[in-house]
């Protein structure tokens, strides 16, 4: 597996992460302590949060059929975008297992 894959499932894994708090946050304030100007604001974090989500899905997706991971492990990291603050420690968690099989891209060597 290339290290790539395991880079940008783990880009995906923290703006999710951060939008998901931050639109938690607005949820609270929305609601909760009736702030102005927090309906704009979780209007537009929940749109982004969605979207990149979606973002999100497919690239745990394509990491957990390039590590062969069980259907359940497979549900639980796409699942964890969705819990607040999970996505932090399933990242950490994935990170530090697939790391012994990432291979790093051979250095080229220069020709004289």
């Amino acid at each position: 597996m290339k290290k790539s894959v395991l880079t940008r499932y783990r880009v995906m894994a923290y703006v999710t992460g951060v939008l998901l708090v931050l639109l938690t946050l607005g949820v609270i304030a929305k609601y909760g302590l009736h702030l102005d100007g927090a309906d704009k604001f979780t209007t537009f974090v929940g749109i982004a949060h969605g979207w990149l989500y979606v973002l999100y899905l497919v690239f745990a997706f394509d990491l957990g059929s390039k590590a062969k991971w069980p259907v359940g492990k497979q549900l639980w990291v796409l699942l964890a975008g969705t819990i607040p603050t999970a996505a932090f420690f399933v990242e950490r968690k994935v990170t530090h297992e697939l790391e012994s099989k990432v291979a790093d891209p051979a250095p080229v060597s220069a020709k004289a």
